[in-house]
């Protein structure tokens, strides 16, 4: 059985996003540089 994440980021914006994720250090890392996805 894999192993998952729910994570929430709060934004510079002051606004939350939500997210699921099997690898949350590749995912923090997509944040960060801007590859993060979701709703622009």
């Amino acid at each position: 059985m894999k192993t998952g994440f729910v994570y929430i980021l709060k934004c510079s914006d002051g606004s939350y996003y939500t997210g699921v994720t099997n690898d949350p250090e590749r995912r923090r890392y997509e944040h960060q540089s801007g590859l993060g996805g979701g709703i622009k």
